[in-house]
């Protein structure tokens, strides 16, 4: 299996929140020809826009709770191009939504990083968010060089609402509940590898590399 040119590459990257399943994706779509699709930043977008899509999911989010099927599969499919290959981030989610998405893609590999809740819990709720440019930072492993302040544009540093550590322990429980029943359907289907992701973000793509390689 490769990320060359020559092969579209289909993958999920599967794992409860704070995994490090985003910062795997943007190394994976670098190294190859492949378009990340991440619903979470999609429906966070929406939001901003204040669409109706975003309103509608609006009050999922902000309880740390999932955004209906039907609202999620429809905009993702919006989106494919059978001309590329994917890396899912955040989709699928549950068992309906992997379903929906073996109709339109064939899947080459699902990589489930795997953390636990107190770690993410405490890699969450120290990242900040520039209000004016977007990037992500975080006050343990990824600082800003002046405290509150982002080093591209200047602007101001804060905390998303879901990163708060009560809604991070609901977003948790929520993967546990919904999404965990991904790894035995993918598992069955001989799709899953399972990765530790309490590493050190290049030890975990090197090892991502390996597999796909």
């Amino acid at each position: 299996m490769s990320v060359g040119k020559e092969k579209k590459l289909n993958l999920v990257l599967l794992g409860g929140p704070g995994a490090g399943k985003g910062t795997q994706a943007e190394k994976l779509v670098g190294d190859g020809n492949l378009t990340h699709i991440a619903t979470g930043d999609i429906l966070r977008e929406e939001v901003d826009r204040e669409t109706d899509l975003g309103l509608q999911a609006k009050e999922y989010m902000e309880k740390g709770e999932l955004v209906p099927d039907d609202l999620v599969v429809n905009m993702v499919e919006k989106r494919l191009n059978e001309d590329k290959g994917y890396v899912f981030d955040g989709f699928p989610r549950t068992v309906n939504q992997a379903e929906e998405l073996d109709e339109v893609v064939d899947l080459d590999l699902v990589l489930y990083i795997k953390i636990d809740q107190e770690e993410a819990v405490r890699r969450l709720s120290s990242r900040r968010v520039c209000s004016d440019c977007g990037k992500i930072y975080n006050t343990i492993f990824k600082k800003p060089n002046r405290e509150g302040i982002c080093d591209e544009c200047g602007g101001e540093l804060y905390q998303r609402s879901d990163d708060k550590s009560r809604v991070i322990r609901d977003r948790f429980d929520t993967f546990l509940e919904e999404t965990a029943p991904l790894i035995e359907y993918y598992r069955e289907k001989g799709l899953l590898e399972e990765v530790d992701g309490k590493r050190e973000p290049e030890t975990i793509n090197s090892e991502i590399q390996e597999i796909i390689s």
